[in-house]
């Protein structure tokens, strides 16, 4: 797998505020859930069309440890 230091900051912050919105989304008795879902949809967006893509091995692998390394501590 590729060297999770090398993605780039504005694609790891995307990544952050995705789980950010992705969690306040799921937040019971949450509304104005559709501002919500559409921050989500261009969070994707962005993460998904990143021009770091076009040049990454392994982009599969690579997209994973992006999750893994922008995800909330568990606990």
């Amino acid at each position: 797998m590729e060297d999770t230091d090398a993605f780039p900051d504005d694609l790891i912050r995307a990544q952050r505020e995705w789980h950010a919105t992705y969690r306040a989304l799921a937040a019971p008795g949450r509304h104005g859930t559709t501002v919500l879902r559409r921050r989500l949809l261009r969070l994707s967006t962005r993460i998904w069309w990143h021009p770091y893509w076009r040049t990454a091995p392994g982009a599969a692998a690579s997209r994973v440890a992006l999750r893994r390394q922008a995800a909330p501590p568990v606990g």
